[in-house]
């Protein structure tokens, strides 16, 4: 349900914006619906993580739950894009406490050697959720409207709390304390970077803008060092790092984060009013990806229990980044669509040997009592990259439709939501968009980059003689 109310929400943007901010050509106003609930969901999942060891992952699930359901709810009753924006951010905390929760069960439920069959499995749902998000969100905000993306998370919900107050097992909770300065410094370095980096182009980037993002990033420095001298046990146990895996993992899924997050915008303002696709039928080019993923990665998972990493990481990651630089080559009127069809099937071969295959690589040597810290800072670094994504990808969107449109923002944004666009425009427009794509393309490469440095396993390719008892 949170990678789906992700993707669900970039197929409905162009809708939203056209009921809820008709006025403003700007972009950056309507990413926000996306960028309050990723800020919001990325700041707490340090000291959520924390929880979920000290009060019990169960527990801690079944409480974001309910917060996201009924946030889920105030978001469809929002007649405002403040509103909406707000209720946004309430989800996202909800989806905060839920998210590091599933990790740390599988990591304290599995052992190293059958872990990564779990978290494949695990990782066939980003599958589930690029196919269920934008064509369940098409057929909504054609059918129903847009407000039905956030309703149908109610009844989802409902039937999430029963099935995992009965069969999630209730594990044995760890004591810790709380770095309360850790989570306030952490939080305002992420707030000034993101706001500074949605903003910038707004304000044409003048000298506070700057000083926002240089400030932030000397606030996250100084939260660094306070992790290292603090006395009491830190919020982020940066011994974790000492694993090389481990530390490599979250510099590819934050690349993945930011990758995955900034290519949707472009694509599909582009699907939508440059081709003038309904939002249905823009979710079925990605049906292709998601159906191909999902059944790739539980083999993929089982097969990272027996090959060095890199094996599946590297060709995986290549993939996705192959088909980021083909869609920003192909972002024209006179492509045919079933181009994208190919591309969007390809993607998905990659992304089978991507999402699963880094979670467990990133969490295999981990101690039990330390599995809810590192879900929690892999499942931070991720979201960090997915809100720096998306707040880069709106400036960068806007820094190409001027480059391409000097003076024809206005025309551009005149067809958001209607799926019609000026005949003058329409190449300029198409061109700023593929050329945005080539942003999360060039940041994935580094990700490519960075697997190539992971070690082997240092876990046995077959089980031992006598399989550990599983937690109850």
């Amino acid at each position: 349900m949170i990678l789906v109310d992700t993707t669900i929400v970039s197929v409905a943007n162009p809708a939203i914006k056209a009921a809820l901010d008709p006025a403003s050509s700007n972009l950056d106003n309507v990413v926000w619906v996306t960028s309050a609930y990723l800020l919001t969901y990325a700041v707490p999942l340090l000291v959520t993580g924390r929880l979920g060891d000290r009060f019990g992952p169960k527990n801690i699930y079944l409480i974001g739950l309910v917060i996201f359901t009924l946030a889920s709810l105030w978001c469809g009753l929002s007649d405002t894009l403040g509103m909406l924006v707000a209720a946004r951010a309430v989800q996202g905390f909800g989806a905060a406490l839920m998210t590091p929760q599933t990790m740390a069960v599988i990591t304290r439920t599995f052992p190293p050697f059958k872990r990564g069959a779990a978290m494949g499995l695990w990782g066939a749902t980003a599958g589930v959720a690029t196919l269920t998000g934008p064509l369940a969100g098409g057929l909504l905000v054609d059918g129903l409207g847009w407000e039905w993306i956030f309703f149908i998370n109610v009844p989802v919900g409902v039937i999430a709390f029963v099935l995992a107050w009965i069969l999630v097992p209730r594990l044995e909770t760890h004591a810790h304390s709380f770095d309360i300065p850790g989570v306030i410094v952490s939080g305002v370095g992420l707030f000034l970077i993101v706001f500074g980096l949605q903003e910038g182009e707004k304000f044409a980037w003048t000298g506070w803008i700057w000083a926002m993002i240089l400030g932030g990033l000397a606030v996250m420095v100084l939260f660094v060092w306070m992790q290292a001298r603090t006395k009491q046990e830190p919020l982020v146990p940066l011994s974790l790092f000492s694993d090389r895996n481990f530390s490599i993992a979250n510099i590819g899924i934050t690349t993945v984060g930011f990758a995955i997050t900034s290519m949707s915008l472009p694509l599909m303002f582009f699907i939508q009013l440059a081709r003038g696709l309904t939002p249905t039928e823009s979710a079925l080019l990605m049906v292709p990806m998601a159906v191909i993923s999902g059944a790739l990665a539980p083999f993929a998972g089982r097969l990272l229990d027996r090959v060095d990493p890199r094996i599946i990481l590297v060709p995986g990651l290549l993939i996705v980044t192959g088909t980021l630089f083909a869609y920003s080559q192909t972002l024209h009127v006179d492509v045919p669509i079933w181009v994208y069809l190919v591309i969007s099937g390809v993607m998905g071969v990659g992304q089978a040997g991507m999402w699963g295959p880094l979670a467990t690589t990133a969490n295999r040597n981990l101690p039990p009592r330390l599995a809810g810290a590192g879900s929690g800072i892999y499942n931070t670094t991720r979201t960090v990259g997915s809100v720096v994504g998306s707040a880069a990808i709106a400036a960068v969107m806007q820094s190409r439709l001027e480059a391409n449109l000097p003076g024809a923002s206005d025309a551009a944004a005149g067809g958001f939501g209607g799926g019609a666009m000026p005949d003058a425009v329409v190449e300029g427009f198409s061109n700023a968009m593929g050329q945005s794509m080539l942003v999360p393309a060039a940041v994935l490469l580094l990700g490519v980059i960075a697997v190539c440095f992971m070690q082997p396993s240092k876990n046995p390719a077959v089980a031992p003689a006598k399989v550990p008892a599983r937690a109850k």
